[in-house]
């Protein structure tokens, strides 16, 4: 099977996740990962993979053996088996011989995916891409991964003469409502040495930093009172909320910020006068600005119970992740060199790129597993202008290879 066809097959399994089902605790949150995991299960055993097992959790690893006798750092891969929930429909895949200019992907329903609008496409000139129908998102997020990393498998057992050392492979669930699956996985007992997954980003992007990330609930609890006779009487929780929000620093807020500039999110916010709960995401790529921050917002919390007295407001901060450039300073930085080698033997130019989000090798990493993350070659994530140009899928299928080749040439133990 070529890496078009296997991608457009994965596509064609509905992986959404399901949020309601996520907060329920359930995992996976939809069957259609589970169906997709199983469709992998077989294929990596009709490839003569070892250590096949798939969790109930949809869960699922793999081990393709050393061919050589030299001791070599087990190296794994890693990839997401859900969707984003921001479209739900089935995909419908196409290719287009791209040459310039825009493209139709609905005629019918007159949806354009417009060059004006994401500019980018125009580097992909006389290129097949794979694009929507327009009435569903393509899923390259996180299917280009999966295509890529088994097209890479299948050339390895196809190609015996390539010698390298044990390689591991993982698809994840629900990586797109809190990094669930990689929260859930046992890195000891998987046993790599480190890892990369495959998760983002145009032909060349890599990605070795990202945020380090918290939250905050904030508990405003008022006073009530008859308005009729609230002088005096009535504190009012919106209004502490409210005046809690303008006591952040001014311009540090998710849309005033870009590249390394962290930032306080106020995502969400309910209640009534007698009873607020406000929600926030905190974000920072160093680990200095990330703990000033959250020792910022204690300090707001407790100068305004100061203010307003015990009982008024409650605070719980909480981490979720961290930087994964916290895990490859100094000699742990080799999974790093082994990419920069694998994208220079591909002709690629490496566009190192702080992410602005969080991804499974974040977590990953903070378990001991060091993970940076190599590009997919798709666009336009969580939309119906998603597209994948095929020479960047290849491209992607072909660093993991030489990845895995220049791990048995030069990091022997």
């Amino acid at each position: 099977m070529n890496i078009v066809d296997r991608f457009i097959n994965y596509t064609r399994i509905n992986t959404t996740t399901s949020r309601e089902k996520g907060a329920a605790g359930i995992m996976p949150s939809s069957q259609g990962q589970m169906e997709l995991a199983t469709l992998l299960k077989a294929e990596l055993e009709a490839l003569g993979m070892e250590e096949v097992v798939l969790r109930d959790t949809a869960i699922l690893t793999a081990t393709l053996p050393a061919n050589t006798n030299k001791d070599l750092p087990t190296v794994s891969f890693f990839a997401h088996l859900d969707t984003s929930a921001e479209q739900t429909n089935d995909t419908k895949a196409q290719i287009v011989s791209y040459q310039s200019g825009d493209i139709v992907l609905n005629e019918a329903l007159e949806i354009v995916l417009k060059e004006s609008e994401f500019p980018e496409i125009a580097q992909y000139q006389g290129q097949d891409i794979i694009v929507t129908d327009g009435t569903s998102l393509l899923g390259a997020d996180d299917k280009a991964a999966i295509a890529a990393i088994m097209q890479a498998l299948q050339v390895l057992v196809a190609n015996p003469e390539i010698v390298h050392g044990p390689v591991k492979v993982a698809f994840l669930p629900d990586e797109e409502q809190g990094l669930r699956g990689a929260k859930a996985f046992d890195v000891e007992s998987f046993g790599a040495d480190f890892g990369y997954t495959l998760d983002c980003c145009g032909i060349g992007e890599f990605v070795h930093e990202n945020w380090n990330a918290g939250n905050a609930v904030v508990t405003f609890t008022g006073q009530s009172a008859h308005p009729m006779s609230a002088k005096g009487k009535l504190k009012n929780s919106l209004l502490m909320a409210h005046k809690f929000i303008a006591m952040l620093p001014p311009g540090e807020a998710p849309e005033y910020t870009e590249g390394r500039e962290g930032y306080y999110w106020v995502k969400e916010m309910s209640g009534n006068s007698a009873k607020t709960v406000l929600k926030m995401d905190i974000r920072d790529f160093t680990k200095q600005g990330y703990a000033h921050r959250m020792t910022f917002l204690q300090q707001l919390a407790d100068s305004c119970q100061a203010l307003w007295g015990e009982g008024h407001i409650d605070i719980e901060l909480s981490d979720r992740y961290e930087n994964v450039a916290n895990s490859l300073e100094g000699e742990a930085g080799f999974p790093i060199e082994i990419a920069k080698a694998a994208y220079r033997r591909n002709n690629i130019e490496m566009k190192a790129i702080p992410m602005r989000g969080g991804y499974d090798g974040a977590v990953l990493s903070q378990k001991g597993l060091p993970c940076p993350n190599i590009f997919t070659g798709a666009h336009n994530f969580h939309s119906i202008y998603e597209y994948l140009p095929v020479k960047s899928l290849q491209a992607a299928s072909d660093v993991v290879v030489d990845v895995i080749r220049i791990t048995a040439e030069e990091y022997a133990k």
